[in-house]
């Protein structure tokens, strides 16, 4: 039986023996590199785990071709291991599209806090992301109304927003119950499902509305005006 060693999640050995099972390829990358999932036992503990391994540029160049189920050494020695499938994988909210880097940084990290459950995390990620999003439409320079303060406090500084057509007007109600939500999650620690999703939804529709429609429609402009450009 085809072997590989490596740190049991079930259990927490390092550098066990694991008798691998069964695999699936589920890719290649490069042309070569194979990935796959194994089912495989923790000879420790016993129970089972599916690991994540891909094709090593160091390992031995030979056992690429060959079945690693196949393998007379261990699997390491073409293989190594890059994770395994756990409640991280389950499916989660895809990132709205044409963000800047460190919101969508955000919101992928809110995502996943999500999908395993977590919702007080989720929150608060949800809650940075309409923060980082919402200082980006505040005006450089002075104005009325808009101080210090408003510009630091997500709590004053939406309502500013909405006041000055800064944000769709529709989204106004959701935001303030988004907002407690929020403050729930950081403070508190009792956020439920439900108000995450709550903050899913609004997070979402914010930053759709503020990065990815304008892109999109910044770019179909371009694609129309390539189209009617003279050959």
């Amino acid at each position: 039986m085809a072997i590989i060693i490596g740190d049991c999640p079930r259990c927490g050995a390092k550098h066990s023996t694991f008798d691998v099972n069964s695999l699936l390829l589920t890719g290649v990358q490069y042309g070569w590199q194979k990935w796959f999932e194994c089912f495989s036992v923790c000879r420790n503990c016993n129970r089972s785990t599916i690991l994540v391994i891909s094709g090593d540029v160091d390992g031995d160049r030979a056992l690429r071709d060959l079945n690693p189920l196949d393998f007379k050494v261990s699997i390491n020695n073409g293989y190594k291991i890059e994770g395994h499938v756990s409640l991280k994988d389950r499916h989660k909210q895809s990132t709205p599209l044409h963000l800047p880097k460190d919101i969508a940084g955000t919101f992928s990290e809110a995502a996943t806090c999500m999908s395993v459950r977590c919702w007080n995390a989720a929150g608060t990620m949800f809650r940075l992301c309409i923060d980082l999003a919402t200082r980006q439409l505040l005006p450089s320079d002075e104005v009325n109304g808009l101080n210090s303060k408003t510009r630091r406090d997500l709590g004053l500084r939406l309502p500013w927003l909405f006041d000055n057509g800064k944000l769709p007007n529709d989204l106004r109600d959701l935001s303030s119950c988004i907002h407690q939500d929020g403050n729930d999650a950081a403070h508190t620690g009792k956020l439920s499902q439900v108000d995450a999703e709550d903050l899913l939804d609004f997070t979402v529709e914010l930053l759709e509305r503020v990065f990815s429609e304008p892109e999109r429609l910044k770019l179909a402009a371009k694609r129309r005006a390539d189209r009617r450009k003279p050959e």
